[in-house]
């Protein structure tokens, strides 16, 4: 087997030799989350530069075999078809065997702008869920930080409705950056941790 990517705040490529066949879990709010988690922003793609879904499908057998279950993913990554990927892949097991994330891409919000539900509907639909686990902010830094809590937008009152309809199980947003706990001081306020 090629090397399994596993994705978790920095990427990690470990290889079937170092991979320990029990993977060690953290309880997160009464899920038994794996420490490693399943990264889908580098997959392997064929000459065309279509992600190589067989390898995806292999690869996700072996992560699940081996005690892996958080499963990463974002609106952007390969042009926005990991989502339909993995989705795919994923729907090979009970929902109940696996968490999924994915992220929304306001750090990239134009002048004309996203709509948060027109962009979470298809990300529902393309992993083919009717919910997510953990649904994050994407790349929230200095400069995307008053996009996503700017009004005219209405991003995080948004998802904080699609979390009290249960469409959302957990929402977050990931940095990568700047000062983390910049982060969270600035984001308290809005409770979504």
């Amino acid at each position: 087997m090629q090397s399994l990517h596993i994705f978790c705040t920095i990427y990690c490529i470990i290889t079937e030799q170092s991979f320990k066949a029990s993977m060690n879990h953290n309880d997160f709010q009464n899920k038994n989350l794996s420490l490693l988690g399943f990264g889908t922003m580098r997959l392997q793609v064929d000459s065309d530069g279509k992600i190589d879904e067989a390898q995806v499908r292999e690869m996700t057998t072996y992560a699940i075999t081996h005690g892996v279950n958080y499963f990463d993913t974002a609106y952007p990554y390969h042009n926005g078809e990991s989502e339909h990927v993995i989705g795919r892949v994923l729907k090979e097991y009970p929902r109940e065997s696996y968490y999924l994330a994915t992220k929304y891409p306001g750090h990239q919000i134009s002048s004309t702008g996203y709509n948060p539900a027109e962009i979470f509907e298809d990300q529902l639909k393309k992993c083919g869920v009717e919910y997510i686990d953990f649904y994050l902010l994407h790349n929230v830094y200095e400069k995307s930080m008053e996009v996503y809590t700017d009004p005219q937008w209405g991003i995080i009152d948004y998802f904080k409705e699609q979390k009290r309809l249960g469409r959302i199980r957990h929402l977050g947003f990931s940095c990568k950056i700047f000062d983390k706990t910049h982060s969270l001081n600035y984001f308290s306020k809005y409770d979504l941790l």
